[in-house]
């Protein structure tokens, strides 16, 4: 009797430490997260964030997916992740939330952020397009304005939007021409006019990571345009990398990427790695993505987000 009444006290008390231990990196405000051109929430049970959302979990946090077009402008999606905020809050019952946005979700993130810095603790950017994409503009350079190809380009790519926004269980608008002018150089230097909160002076510059709207501003990404042999896209993000004459993840620039506090610009990762895609088959040589992520939650506790 003794010996069992032990057993349950042991086991109870295991329990309590776990239970403690997977709160410990709770965040005081939720996470959401925001996807990139022509990412989604899930497709059949898969999030684009692979396993980060449960990762996050397990840790104590609580994890919001945002809903935004596939495809459209920065301001577009941002102004849908802004509705998608105010329905987080209000079912919460949080004053603010982290975002942590990969790619073109970055400057979706920075938007809300901007225009509404009081729902707003941190904006974390993953290999975001901050400055620009050289691919974007190489892009954009070879579909003419106003021309047959621009057209055909549009409502292919738009369908694709419309395809994929369907089959994760949404409805939102596509424009696949604003999303690329968005992404190009020129476009995101107009945005980060308008946006400036977090942008460094000077490209590939920092800056500490609290800005004057009081909203903390960090960011990191990768530089190895392919980390695996087994993952199919590898040989696409290595060819797209050719369009660069800096370091890259093979769809953005290195110090395009930085935006507020830089955490790292060069993991031995490429575009999809720094969410874990495809499927987990990142680089055996470097840290886990999942684990950045993990390590992002006590960063941000530390500092009473």
């Amino acid at each position: 009797m003794k010996n069992k009444l032990c057993i349950t006290v042991l086991l109870f008390t295991s329990t309590l430490f776990s239970l403690q231990a997977h709160s410990s990196n709770a965040t005081k405000y939720p996470i959401v997260l925001v996807h990139g051109l022509f990412g989604f929430n899930d497709i059949w049970g898969i999030d684009y964030f692979y396993n980060i959302p449960q990762t996050l979990k397990r840790s104590g946090a609580q994890v919001y997916i945002a809903s935004v077009s596939p495809a459209n402008s920065s301001e577009v999606r941002g102004e849908q992740l802004r509705t998608y905020i105010q329905a987080v809050l209000a079912q919460s019952g949080a004053k603010k939330v982290n975002i942590i946005g990969h790619s073109h979700g970055s400057p979706t993130a920075r938007y809300v952020a901007s225009v509404s810095p009081e729902m707003v603790a941190s904006v974390t950017s993953i290999g975001g397009v901050n400055w620009g994409s050289t691919f974007a503009d190489v892009l954009r350079k070879t579909i003419p304005t106003d021309s047959a190809l621009e057209n055909i380009a549009s409502q292919g790519f738009n369908a694709l939007a419309t395809v994929i926004s369907g089959v994760s269980g949404q409805s939102l608008p596509a424009s696949s021409l604003n999303a690329m002018d968005s992404l190009t150089t020129q476009g995101s230097i107009l945005f980060n006019q308008s946006y400036p909160e977090g942008i460094p002076s000077r490209y590939c510059g920092s800056t500490p990571s609290k800005a004057q709207n009081g909203v903390h501003y960090f960011s990191w990404s990768g530089a190895k345009p392919a980390t695996n042999v087994f993952d199919i896209s590898d040989p696409v993000l290595f060819i797209t990398n050719q369009t660069f004459s800096e370091k890259n993840d093979g769809l953005v620039s290195s110090c395009s990427s930085h935006l507020g506090q830089v955490i790292k610009d060069d993991y031995r990762m490429n575009h999809l790695d720094e969410v874990n895609q495809t499927f987990g088959l990142v680089s055996w040589f470097e840290t886990n993505p999942t684990t950045l992520y993990r390590k992002h939650l006590d960063r941000l506790q530390r500092l009473g987000l």
